[in-house]
This record gives C-alpha cells, sequence and structure tokens, in this order.
C-alpha cells in the first residue's frame, strides 16, 4: 500500500504507553496514525483532519469516546465526520458495550488488546487491503487442478452466495452461527480462488468474535463484498 493510498487513523488515550503501542502496532500493518491525548485534542484534529477511523478511549480527560464521536457526527462540517470509531476500554461490561454500539461505534476493543483483533476490527469496517483480487485464477486453479474443475466450484460457490445473500439479515442475529457459515465459506473461496471474499470472511470472523455480535458496518462491508463476488463469478 502506496503512502498515498494508506488509511489514515486518529487513536485518542490519555496513556503514554497505550498511545506509543498503539500507534507502532497499526503502523506496522499499514496505516498512517496521528495521535490525540485527550477528548478534546481528539475532537479538535478529527474536525480539521479527515480520517478513515477512529480509535477513541472511553476514559478520557476533557470528553470521552462517545462525547466525541456524538458531537463529530453532530457536525457534518467535521472532516472526519463519517469515519468509521471504534472505542477502546480497560473494562467493557456488557451495559457499555450496548451503549457504545448505540452510540454509533462500529466495534469495542477490550484492552489491553490483542493487535490481531484491532486489526480485524479496522478490517472488517474499512475492508481489505485493495492488493486483493476478488476472483484469482492462478490460485483458483492451484487448488482445483484444472480449469474445468474451478469453473464447476465457482457455480457451486456462486449458489451459495446467492443463498447466504438472503440468510444474511438473519444470521447475523445469530453470532455463532454466523461465525460457522464464514468459516465454510472461507474453505469454500479458497477453492475456487475468490481470495476478496476469503480475506474478508476472515476478518469478519475474528471481529465477530470479539464484539460478540455483527455490528452494522462489518454487515454492509461484508455483504459489498459478497455482491462483488457474485457480480465477478
Amino acid at each position: 500500500m502506496s503512502q498515498d493510498t494508506k488509511r489514515r487513523l486518529l487513536v485518542a488515550d490519555d496513556d503514554p504507553s497505550t498511545r506509543q503501542f498503539l500507534a507502532g502496532a497499526l503502523a506496522g500493518h499499514g496505516y498512517t496514525v496521528t495521535l490525540a491525548h485527550d477528548g478534546a485534542e481528539a475532537l479538535e484534529t478529527a474536525r480539521t483532519t479527515r480520517f478513515d477511523a477512529l480509535l477513541l478511549d472511553c476514559r478520557m480527560p476533557r470528553a470521552g469516546a462517545i462525547e466525541v464521536l456524538s458531537a463529530l457526527r453532530r457536525d457534518a462540517g467535521s472532516a472526519s465526520h463519517a469515519a468509521t470509531a471504534l472505542a477502546t476500554s480497560a473494562e467493557v461490561p456488557a451495559s457499555l458495550r450496548t451503549e457504545l454500539l448505540k452510540a454509533g461505534f462500529a466495534g469495542v476493543i477490550e484492552k489491553p488488546c490483542r493487535v490481531a483483533s484491532l486489526v480485524d476490527a479496522l478490517a472488517a469496517t474499512l475492508g481489505i487491503d485493495e492488493g486483493f483480487r476478488i476472483l484469482d485464477d492462478e490460485a483458483g486453479l492451484m487448488a482445483a487442478g484444472d480449469p474445468a474443475t474451478m469453473q464447476a466450484l465457482r457455480q457451486l460457490l456462486r449458489a451459495e452466495l446467492v443463498e447466504l445473500s438472503g440468510a444474511l439479515d438473519t444470521l447475523a442475529t445469530d453470532p455463532a452461527e454466523l461465525v460457522e457459515r464464514l468459516h465454510r465459506l472461507r474453505s469454500a473461496c479458497g477453492f475456487c480462488g475468490a481470495v476478496r471474499l476469503g480475506a474478508q470472511a476472515k476478518v469478519m470472523q475474528g471481529h465477530i468474535r470479539e464484539t460478540r455480535m455483527a455490528v452494522p458496518d462489518a454487515l454492509a462491508r461484508f455483504r459489498a463484498e459478497l455482491e462483488a463476488t457474485l457480480s465477478a463469478l
């Protein structure tokens, strides 16, 4: 990913060690990171700079995550008015998780967090690297063995995707079942060379396990990849 196409993240946390850890981890995964040390600085920075995503600590001096996001969503002129937002907290009881998701956060990350969980959450909502092809014939041929088998498997995948598209909203109410369906889908994608959808299914699985639900932003992103794959098959 080039410097011009790197996704821009704002990381806001009042703990210096946490800020530096998150900045280093995310930069290592190809993101451009800007840091803020409290809620007021986060809000001012997000108003003047367009970020793809915001990572906001729930308890910061001069405004917590909900206050910052609410102010941005009310201000249509803010550069990051519509940015994807993830919340972080050292403690995430069920009541706080529900409050954050209702406030518009696309996910909630409990600290200390695993880098993989954070990267999955970002990819599930922002989308995976554009370098992944929708269909990779070389990968498909390696898995299937010959063109005729690959095409037959792709027709089976197409039928599966049509059914999954219609069932997705219902599956979203049963996270455990959706994770299982995504597991099976990843296998099917691997045999067909449907690499983008397979990668999106993988990060979606991780995000659901972390958030314990299929949040709307991640569901919409996955549906978009599903429809793109259907069009390409």
